[in-house]
């Protein structure tokens, strides 16, 4: 005899819903020890005293830790010194530091088993790490130590930084703030895990052709193995896709059939800075159910024998580009990859609460999840049928456990930005899903027919499905009736989701609901890590260790006391300096060029995109030009000499903003090659923006631009590094921009430009009763002229983009480009002045301390996860 199974009924649900219960494994973490009939914990297995002596702690002094570099050298590298390079030297350092993180990392984890507080997960489909190498050292405290000990080995700590490769797995601010709330959950001390995906390739490798356009490139970032991270076998779940979903009585159902792949769990650690807490962040990549089809390949048909695993590894491939994605197979993979990374992280979320033997009722007492914009809201849905198709919850209770358990972060009031997914694409990929979303939206509007009898206007706006064809699911929406709080990430912004894109929904669940909560970022990388000599100055400025200040960084107000004293001007002065050389030697060793560092630097560092306004900024650069070239000699010696640097990447297909990279690269090459203006004025765009980019640029600015189209950009968090940084700020009052200006003084910001309750008009005039731009700015239509008659290459490639303007002007570059160039002069001014300019920069660092991420992040635990610090001892 043996054991047999019947072919026809592989893939067949079972009749009941009891029985299709997601089968509860218990993973090989997550345990607390066991403890007799005293209290007393008992030792699992084997020796106690044996297995407590071979225990690792952390290597803290000097000897040890060579040895441990040397240890992976051998042991995890298989080489040795005659054969090391500085690629091998970096990864055995990284395994080392690895090492120390896992000490506190399983401290850590122990620490949050035994005492089982209610804990927040942050979910994100971007985390834009940057390097960890440098980030590891300062918090864990030991960049001395592991300088002193690589030296002795033959290396240079700065040589094996450099070695490391940006993880790119985000798009822009998005995943940088994901990034920076997670050093500061663990800093403070927050029970909070990060949910993301394992991208094989991140964000594109950006490339120049030679005709200035961006070329894209795979970013490799796994080339070389990631010593960061942990590959956790042990924890995986099966995700479904497509099958059929059949219903059952009270809003159950059964869905079984399409395909199944495997989601595995990688572990990045987290440490928090001047503490032993280490928190998780936990990435899914995407497996097949069984790797190769024997049957298909036995039979000759080999590319059927991998499209299983094809299929599914190809989930978590590709960071997609968010902007401008039409093609249906490019849509099916992200709502796929949205679903996957989703389900996944419930699936594992539950499996711990489970572990806690509460009933679900206590849910919400133990979890809290934020949704970091749209793209988790799948989430939703996904535990409504978790909770009622294999926990059996009834669907009132099921409902009341997920509108107490997420929480919802708006990052976008364009109604373009808005996520829609077509019914008939939710339908065949998630059909289960679709049929909850329909049930939601159902008794929902029945509320609000209920609260405003006969509004079919208001019931068809707050619907969760939009009528078109195809209709489209509003995620937006669905994120929000599913939350139990909303928050915008700046006063205006927020101000602004409660006025227009969620205004029906203020009315129906009263203001409480929705609150701000403005963005932060993290002082240890965007000071301590990016500009050391600025934070050396300022704690030996205030006599503070920089401890103090870099988890309080209210006490930066300390500066204030001292911006008169000609001696620290001169420091402050020196760093700024010290800065701008190493930006310029970047340069100089990456695209060949030399760099005028006694010019003033202004900078603008974002992804590329039309609301950004950086055709703004390039126009203005040509108004500089063309200004530069009409003055007489004598005229230009009085000029302010200026260097400007741009750096973003566009998405792959955003046509006019790529071509605005093209337009800066191509009005670079003239401007500095011209002998009568060159010292005066230069231009640089740096290919491949990414965060260790970023933190070379940002300590070297003078001034930077967040010139958005007022009431378009949310928050923006560079506006904060570069003011950390002492960078003085020109932009709209948009964002966090005004937030700023309060802080630090509006005497030194320099804005401009119409107020967000204007745009609506103007953008009403451009279309019914426009004016000719000769007319309206005729300094704008000159620069636009000589872009189109070929002064800067072909100007024919440009006409699309100079259309924007000429024709409907949506941004509004048109009405505000006089007051751009008035505030630019201000700033020439003001720059004259080198001692009141220094000051300017020593007031704006010193009342920074509104936007540290460590704020954010309490407001987060306090006003909406009800969640506490809890410090391993």
């Amino acid at each position: 005899m043996t054991s047999t199974i019947d072919p026809t009924t592989i893939g067949k649900p079972s009749r009941t819903v009891k029985s299709s219960q997601r089968r509860h494994v218990r993973t090989l973490t997550g345990y607390t020890p066991e403890t007799d009939a005293a209290g007393k914990e008992k030792w699992p297995i084997g020796d106690e005293k044996v297995w407590k002596a071979g225990i690792p702690t952390l290597t803290t002094e000097v000897p040890s830790i060579t040895n441990s570099v040397v240890h992976h050298v051998h042991t995890s590298l298989a080489r040795q010194a005659y054969n090391l390079d500085n690629l091998g030297a970096y990864q055995a350092s990284a395994l080392s530091v690895r090492d120390n993180l896992l000490v506190n990392w399983n401290e850590t984890q122990l620490h949050y088993s035994r005492k089982a507080p209610k804990r927040a997960y942050y979910l994100s489909l971007e985390f834009l790490m940057g390097r960890t190498l440098d980030n590891a050292l300062l918090n864990l405290g030991m960049k001395d130590k592991y300088q002193d000990g690589i030296d002795k080995l033959g290396f240079n700590l700065e040589d094996l930084l450099d070695q490391e490769r940006d993880a790119g797995l985000g798009n822009g601010g998005l995943g940088r703030l994901a990034a920076c709330y997670l050093d500061s959950s663990s800093s403070q001390e927050l029970p909070v895990w990060g949910y993301g995906l394992r991208y094989k390739y991140g964000i594109f490798q950006q490339l120049i052709a030679p005709d200035g356009s961006q070329l894209e490139a795979p970013d490799p970032w796994l080339e070389h193995d990631n010593p960061w991270e942990l590959p956790r076998t042990d924890v995986s779940y099966q995700i479904r896709f497509y099958g059929h979903a059949e219903r059952l009585d009270a809003n159950k159902a059964i869905w079984s059939g399409g395909q199944e792949v495997i989601a595995m769990a990688y572990d990045t650690m987290i440490p928090g800075y001047d503490t032993k807490n280490t928190n998780n962040l936990r990435l899914w990549e995407s497996k097949p159910q069984r790797g190769f089809d024997l049957q298909s390949f036995n039979a000759g048909n080999y590319e059927r024998a991998v499209e299983a695993s094809n299929s599914a590894e190809a989930i978590t491939s590709v960071l997609y580009p968010n902007d401008h994605t039409t093609c249906k197979f490019g849509k099916e993979l992200r709502l796929k990859q949205q679903y996957f990374w989703t389900a996944a992280s419930l699936a594992d979320i539950v499996r711990r609460f489970k572990n806690l033997g509460k009933p679900f009722s206590e849910f919400p007492e133990y979890v809290a999840i934020q949704l970091n914009d749209t793209h988790p809201t799948l989430a939703i849905p996904e535990l409504m049928r978790i909770l009622v198709d294999e926990e059996d919850i009834p669907w009132d209770k099921a409902w009341d456990i997920v509108t107490s358990t997420f929480f919802f972060t708006n990052h976008t009031v364009l109604p373009e930005a808005l996520e829609k997914w077509p019914v008939p694409l939710m339908q065949h990929l998630l059909p289960r899903h679709m049929q909850i979303i329909f049930d939601i939206n159902l008794i929902f509007l029945q509320a609000v027919e209920r609260k405003f009898p006969g509004d079919r206007e208001r019931l068809a706006r707050m619907s969760l499905i939009e009528e078109g064809v195809p209709q489209q699911v509003r995620m937006a929406n669905l994120a929000c009736i599913g939350s139990r709080k909303v928050n915008g990430v700046a006063e205006l912004h927020s101000e602004l989701v409660r006025a227009t894109i969620m205004k029906d929904f203020v009315d129906f669940y009263g203001v409480s609901k929705f609150s701000n909560v403005t963005n932060g970022i993290t002082p240890r990388r965007w000071l301590d890590q990016c500009n050391p000599g600025l934070s050396n100055l300022i704690s030996e400025t205030l006599k503070i260790p920089k401890a103090a200040f870099l988890k309080d960084l209210y006490k930066l107000e300390g500066l204030l006391e001292h911006v008169d004293e000609p001696a620290f001007q001169k420091k402050w002065a020196a760093v700024k300096q010290s800065n701008k050389q190493r930006l310029a030697h970047y340069v100089e060793t990456t695209l060949g060029l030399t760099v005028n560092t006694n010019a003033m630097f202004d900078v603008q560092i974002k992804r590329l995109h039309e609301y950004k306004r950086q055709t703004l900024n390039i126009m203005g650069v040509i108004h500089r030009y063309l200004t530069l070239k009409d003055m007489t000699p004598e005229e230009r010696k009085k000029s302010n000499p200026k260097v400007v640097f741009f750096a973003g990447k566009a998405a792959p297909g955003y046509y006019i903003a790529k071509l605005t990279i093209r337009l800066i690269v191509n009005v670079a090459r003239i401007i500095n090659a011209d002998p009568e203006t060159k010292d005066l004025l230069s231009l640089y765009f740096l290919p491949d923006y990414s965060v260790s980019l970023a933190e070379i640029l940002i300590p070297a600015s003078d001034i930077s631009q967040h010139i958005s189209t007022a009431g378009t950009e949310a928050s923006g968090t560079s506006n904060m590094k570069f003011c950390l940084n002492g960078g003085l700020l020109v932009g709209t009052v948009d964002g966090a921009n005004i937030e700023i200006a309060e802080e630090v003084g509006e005497s030194n910001v320099f804005f401009f430009g119409h107020l967000t309750p204007a745009v609506e008009d103007l953008r009403y005039k451009h279309m019914y009763h426009p004016v000719p731009i000769e007319q309206k700015c005729p300094p704008l239509a000159r620069v636009l002229n000589e872009v189109s008659a070929g002064r800067f290459g072909d100007g024919g490639v440009y006409e699309p983009l100079l259309n924007t303007i000429r024709q409907n002007d949506y941004y509004l570059l048109t009405e505000d480009f006089d007051s751009y160039i008035q505030a630019l002069a201000l700033v020439d001014e003001a720059y004259q002045d080198r001692t009141e300019w220094i000051k300017k920069s020593i007031k704006t660092t010193a009342k920074m301390g509104k936007f540290s991420s460590d704020r954010a992040i309490q407001d987060y635990a306090q006003e909406y996860w009800n969640i506490e610090s809890t410090k391993v001892e």
